[in-house]
């Protein structure tokens, strides 16, 4: 597997894989691929950094992630539909961990409860549960996406 740094140019291919992302998480973000277009360019000019790992020719999976002084946090990770469970999701962790991120650094993801394949990945990652977000919804509205 090879890895690259994304550009802006990569931001609608990131777009596209965000979508498919979004949609297998089981989010309830409503986004276009155009607005989350719009969305990753803002986000790659303000700070966050985008790996794009590909195998035989093709993209396999992408990562976006901020750096900061205390953590590395990992807000998307995607491993395409026609590679899963081919090992990509961890070849690309371990690059990321190995070859990307300072090793003295704490690394912090968010995952959906209901995302419970996710939520396995991660825990054989390595990463231990630390928090829980709960929420209380309006009665009869959807809720609003903070873009």
């Amino acid at each position: 597997m090879t890895w690259r740094m994304a550009t802006k140019q990569d931001c609608r291919l990131l777009a596209e894989l965000n979508h498919q992302l979004i949609a297998d998480e089981g989010h309830r973000n409503p986004m276009s691929v155009a607005q989350l277009e719009t969305r990753l360019r803002h986000w790659l000019e303000e700070g966050y950094e985008a790996v794009l790992f590909e195998k035989d020719g093709e993209t396999a999976a992408y990562a976006l992630y901020r750096a900061q002084p205390e953590e590395v946090y990992l807000r998307h990770f995607f491993v395409a539909r026609n590679r899963r469970r081919q090992g990509i999701g961890r070849e690309a962790m371990g690059l990321l961990r190995g070859h990307i991120w300072p090793a003295t650094q704490r690394l912090a993801v968010s995952v959906l409860v209901e995302n419970q394949a996710a939520i396995r990945f991660w825990r054989a990652m390595g990463y231990k549960d630390y928090c829980l977000t709960m929420e209380i919804l309006p009665c009869g509205e959807v809720p609003a996406y903070d873009q």
